[in-house]
């Protein structure tokens, strides 16, 4: 068997694993990154997620390489002719000109931004990338990995380094290498934690999801055939209230029930109060921005209520592979929904004008290349966060905190229970600890596979949060390294800490919120809500 050495060795380019790969590539580091996919980014290209971000993103709370990307995509556009003039000038804008996201932009445009981070480490040598390559086999020996094979153009090849990052959505690699890990959710006798079920079940995990990427021609009919299961989901009626699935009502976590969006701006409910419009949640491409006509049509991505797939999981089940299957037949099936069968603000039914828009996201039918993977396996951690450490103002200031968040508890409806959850959470740190498996030696957890639990991990999950976690297990990775030692080392010494947080200084990695300067960035983000 063909044997490459390396270094670093991160198994996913998730977008955590793929800024991993380059913050270690940046110190010096030999690295290889490795990927299933065609493209690298995980949530921000081939799960086709718009940045999800705090109300202080334009400010603080995430680290100098991300706002560094932010600023990246709003130079293409002020570098785009017949981009609005009026939009260029502002300081802040959101292309997208969205509900959920402050820069909302196309897949394809990450892509691109991130392709051009990663070629100075391409072209000096530091760095490798494999994609379209599966893992096959992870070696190991007693509390150490010492190679991963994986399958690269139909030859098995050896991979062997001194550390092994996890950037898989899922935690392949902490699977293969019997690093231990949770899953689903814990009970409240194992977290301690207030709003945790009574009983836990490691099955119960939350949806996951395959986005479509849809544009609003305003006329014609580009309905596609109907898929085989069409009439079996869109029977199917909401396990929380007595609306089917598909419908323009989803979950409300505030009563348990479900509540009623709209599509566009400008739908009212009986009450007279405006309805939340799906079309603009993760809109990507805003029409009226391209003065010249070069746009002519909103384009958006659907990754809503209504598509999350919560009949089955993605992993450590017997049926990982079909479910996968029909959770893209599910997401095809609510676009054909949407364009026959929805009801229309004005009395009509059907938007048989919404063009399923593969261009954007690289694959043949319009959905996106990968589902979008809200919960991972987690590894069992030196720390693992619970919900009071970041709904407590005081205990989510960690002292060994090696980066910044915002998000609440936001847990999307689950596959054995139907739970979903939101709680509001104080601004809260990332823990080394929770970085530093209990037992393995070699192996970091670079996504969404720290030591939460499964209320937590809902509010690591999100873009910010990620990168951040990826930057640092490349930099760990990196110190521990030339420094001969080992992460769990490097957290149990304040020496070695204090030494280490040097180096996140150097990287711009910000670990405490300033608190004083919280309204300022309040202000400025609010500017962004004066969208199209």
């Amino acid at each position: 068997m063909k044997t490459i050495k390396s270094q670093v060795i991160i198994c996913g380019a998730s977008l955590g694993g793929t800024i991993a790969a380059i913050s270690a590539a940046k110190e010096g580091k030999k690295v290889i990154l490795l990927e299933k996919t065609k493209w690298i980014g995980g949530q921000l290209t081939s799960q086709a997620v718009p940045p999800d971000e705090h109300m202080w993103i334009e400010e603080q709370g995430c680290t100098r390489s991300y706002q560094e990307y932010r600023t990246k995509v709003r130079s293409y556009y002020r570098n785009l002719e017949g981009y609005s003039q009026e939009i260029k000038d502002r300081d802040y804008f959101c292309p997208g000109a969205s509900e959920v996201s402050w820069i909302a932009h196309p897949p394809r445009l990450a892509l691109s931004i991130l392709n051009e981070m990663v070629a100075p480490y391409v072209e000096n040598g530091n760095l490798k990338i494999f994609t379209e390559v599966k893992m096959k086999e992870c070696i190991t020996e007693g509390d150490e990995i010492k190679g991963v094979v994986y399958n690269i153009e139909g030859e098995d090849v050896l991979l062997t380094g001194e550390y092994y990052l996890d950037g898989t959505d899922i935690g392949d690699l902490i699977c293969l290498s019997g690093t231990e890990y949770r899953v689903g959710a814990e009970s409240r006798h194992e977290t301690s934690e207030v709003d945790a079920p009574e009983v836990g079940d490691s099955e119960d995990m939350q949806s996951f999801i395959y986005s479509a990427c849809i544009e609003n021609r305003l006329e014609g009919d580009y309905t596609i055939e109907k898929p085989e299961l069409y009439d079996k989901f869109s029977q199917m009626m909401m396990p929380y209230d007595d609306h089917k699935l598909y419908s323009m009502y989803g979950p409300n976590s505030s009563t348990g029930k479900a509540k009623k969006f709209g599509m566009f701006l400008g739908e009212f409910n009986e009450e007279g109060k405006e309805l939340f419009p799906l079309f603009k949640y993760r809109r990507i491409v805003c029409a009226n921005y391209f003065t010249d006509g070069s746009q002519p049509y909103d384009v958006t991505l659907v990754n809503w209520p209504q598509n999350d797939f919560f009949h089955g999981n993605l992993f450590d089940c017997e049926d990982a592979e079909y479910n996968d299957y029909l959770a893209k037949q599910y997401t095809l099936c609510f676009v054909y929904w949407l364009q026959t069968e929805a009801p229309r603000y004005d009395g009509g039914k059907g938007y048989p004008y919404f063009r399923l828009a593969p261009e954007y996201v690289g694959t043949e039918d319009g959905l996106s290349m990968a589902p979008y993977i809200r919960e991972s396996r987690r590894i069992k951690a030196k720390k693992t966060i619970t919900a009071t450490d970041v709904c407590d103002a005081e205990k989510c200031k960690f002292e060994d905190s090696v980066g910044v968040g915002s998000y609440p508890i936001d847990l999307h409806i689950t596959t054995k229970t139907h739970t979903f959850f939101y709680k509001p959470t104080h601004r809260f740190t990332i823990s080394l600890g929770a970085m530093i498996p209990e037992r393995m030696k070699n192996i970091l957890p670079a996504c969404k596979n720290i030591g939460s639990t499964h209320l937590t991990n809902g509010c690591y999950r999100l873009h910010p949060v990620e990168w951040n976690v990826g930057e640092v297990a490349g930099l760990l990775a990196s110190f521990a390294i030339d420094k001969g030692v080992r992460p769990v080392n490097v957290w149990e010494s304040k020496e070695l800490f204090s030494e280490f947080c040097l180096l996140l200084d150097k990287h711009g990695i910000q670990r405490y919120w300033d608190e004083n300067n919280l309204e300022a960035g309040y202000e400025r983000v609010k500017k962004l809500k004066t969208f199209a």
